[in-house]
């Protein structure tokens, strides 16, 4: 097991890694979800290869208020609740009026996404179909857990899903929420996921949006 230093030169790199662990599951008509937004870039080369509809998942993080990388919870499209995080809640000494104030936030900001990301592209319906998830990286699991939750509600099977990089405690908590964990490189990440890519720039809406359009097209006749 490794546990530190640079494992992907970027996000398309870690994602053409995840392509033959995925490709030998065998997945029939499968629908590749990008984990927005990091997680679009990791899924494009993986829905290239499996010929699969790239479709960008919304979830947002609720940020502590002084350190907006740690979730205390995760809200996902599709569901009226956010699902909180008891165990940082509980150590940051949250209060209600802390909880709502992220939840505000990540409302709005879902909100924003959603008018942005779910007008203009088709959506095919994962119900009784293979659904891969697939994200940058896997710290403390808060949404990819709760988009799990919300694709296992509309009825994916099987639920898949597929990171290049997260610690053995993490993959061990998310086991029963979804049917198969993937993952390139099981290591420890004591500077954060971004430590683990040369390459690790925050994505714009206007560079994820080309991902998807240029997908879109391929899925063309």
């Amino acid at each position: 097991m490794r546990r530190s230093g640079i494992l992907f030169p970027d996000r398309r790199d870690a994602g053409q890694r995840l392509v033959p662990l995925l490709a030998g599951l065998g997945l029939r008509d499968p629908i590749v979800y990008g984990l927005l937004r990091g997680g679009a870039a990791v899924a494009a080369p993986i829905a290239k290869a499996l010929h699969a509809p790239l479709i960008p998942f919304l979830v947002r993080k609720l940020g502590v208020p002084w350190h907006a990388e740690l979730a205390l919870g995760a809200l996902a499209e599709g569901t009226a609740e956010p699902l909180l995080n008891a165990d940082i809640i509980a150590a940051c000494g949250l209060t209600e009026a802390d909880i709502a104030t992220a939840r505000a936030r990540a409302e709005q900001e879902l909100r924003r996404r959603q008018a942005m990301y779910l007008t203009d592209f088709d959506r095919p319906n994962p119900e009784g179909r293979s659904a891969i998830l697939v994200d940058d990286g896997l710290a403390t699991g808060a949404s990819a857990r709760a988009a799990l939750r919300a694709l296992r509600q509309q009825g994916a099977t099987p639920l898949i899903l597929a990171i290049p990089v997260a610690p053995a405690d993490s993959i061990a908590a998310l086991q029963a929420e979804c049917d198969r964990i993937v993952c390139a490189e099981v290591s420890e990440i004591p500077f954060g996921i971004g430590g683990c890519y040369a390459d690790f720039h925050q994505l714009e809406d206007e560079e994820v949006l080309a991902l998807l359009l240029a997908a879109s097209r391929k899925d063309q006749p």
